[in-house]
């Protein structure tokens, strides 16, 4: 019991910190069927006893015996009309409508009865407990009522940034959305995009890691942006200072994820040209590698280049170069690291562990099965830019 109080406690602490969380009218409202069984479960660890959630209306929401759910407790109504604790005996179960002997607790939030509880058993019994429990139900009510307040804001902000990357122009409405979701938006930009793996989230982790980094880089803005990508707009005073935010941000997402995490950056712009940033972030992303996982567009080169070609241009390149290789996975990572070693011949083998007539008697082999010789600057030419298309090296999906 204690241990749970304290945690939702700690809880209590953390609202404190969004002063821009404005209240909504019609607490009760909130209060829907799956809070409600929260609250009987988070209960029930405390005490052992029958226990109901009615609404301030006297309507029982959810209970430990399902066959009570949806019938009025007078018992209840009676603690919201008058907002005080009532007592319910043996006798009273003969007057008032739908009551069992126990107590009934009028729980607050805003000020307002947000529901009522109900524990079913000798009142001097769980009397002692009474007040624990109702404070326990106000703080789960409350963490419920942060939790959806701050995914509002975080969808508010994700469709903002969509609106402006996509707008051409300003309006007076895009300006206002702006102040009432204190973005700034005067600074230069750099456009960021990072992808992880999807399948290894859950929605609240992702969403607890944006909101720590952001609560200590407020002049930055960081969104989810799909199941696994998250898009970061840096603002950016200097090119320099700017990178070393983006590769701390990108080392603490790795951190804190505990996976590869790839990462593509565009160009510093004007706050009104940022779908040209975020358009150089996504070309960037695609350049991205198990070797490289951070990628500024102002970084690449032929890359720029490859980035254009369609795709179906791409596969019959790929087919027309490299299908009599592919079949020889010997001869494909021996063409691999040729290039990563630079055409030294003898660091290759070294990378390969093969002798060196090994390494002699493969690339041989592979002039004859492309026709295309290695050692010729126009043939390696054409065999570089067939495996950079390939792009052997496996990526998290929605890289491309």
């Amino acid at each position: 019991m204690v241990k749970d109080f304290n945690r939702l406690m700690r809880k209590e602490m953390e609202y404190r910190d969004y002063p821009s969380i404005k209240p909504i009218k019609g607490v009760q409202s909130m209060l829907l069927p799956e809070l409600a069984d929260k609250i009987v479960e988070e209960v029930k660890k405390v005490i052992h006893e029958d226990v109901i959630v009615v609404s301030s209306e006297g309507t029982i929401i959810a209970s430990t015996d399902e066959r009570r759910k949806g019938s009025f407790h007078e018992g209840a109504r009676t603690a919201s009309v008058g907002k005080r604790n009532v007592i319910i005996s043996t006798e009273d179960e003969k007057k008032l409508s739908g009551v069992k002997a126990g107590m009934n607790l009028p729980v607050f939030f805003q000020g307002e009865v947000a529901c009522v509880i109900g524990i079913t058993g000798s009142p001097e019994r769980i009397l002692p407990l009474g007040e624990v429990v109702r404070k326990m139900t106000e703080l789960l009510i409350r963490e419920n009522y942060y939790s959806e307040q701050l995914n509002w804001e975080a969808r508010s902000r994700e469709a903002f940034i969509f609106d402006w990357i996509q707008l051409k122009e300003w309006s007076d409405p895009f300006i206002r959305r702006a102040h009432v979701l204190h973005i700034d938006l005067l600074p230069h930009r750099m456009a960021a995009i990072a992808v992880f793996q999807e399948e290894a989230l859950f929605h609240k982790k992702i969403s607890a890691i944006l909101q720590t980094w952001q609560n200590s880089h407020q002049e930055d803005i960081f969104v989810r942006w799909g199941h696994n990508r998250i898009v970061m707009l840096f603002q950016a005073e200097s090119p320099a200072y700017t990178k070393s935010r983006i590769a701390a941000y990108h080392t603490y997402l790795e951190e804190q994820l505990n996976q590869p995490v790839y990462l593509g950056a565009g160009k510093t712009v004007k706050p009104q040209r940022l779908s040209e940033s975020y358009i150089q972030a996504e070309r960037a992303l695609k350049s991205s590698g198990v070797k490289r996982r951070v990628i500024f567009d102002e970084d690449l080169t032929i890359e720029m280049l490859l980035c254009e070609v369609r795709p179906e241009t791409k596969e019959e390149y790929i087919e027309r170069i490299l299908s009599p290789l592919l079949p020889e996975r010997d001869l494909y990572h021996t063409l691999i690291m040729l290039f990563e070693k630079n055409h030294s011949l003898k660091k290759t083998a070294e990378g390969l562990h093969i002798h060196i007539n090994t390494l002699h008697y493969r690339l041989k082999k592979i002039e004859e099965l492309t026709s295309l010789n290695p050692s010729s600057i126009n043939d390696a030419l054409i065999l570089y830019l067939a495996v950079l298309l390939m792009d052997d090296h496996p990526k998290p999906n929605g890289i491309f």
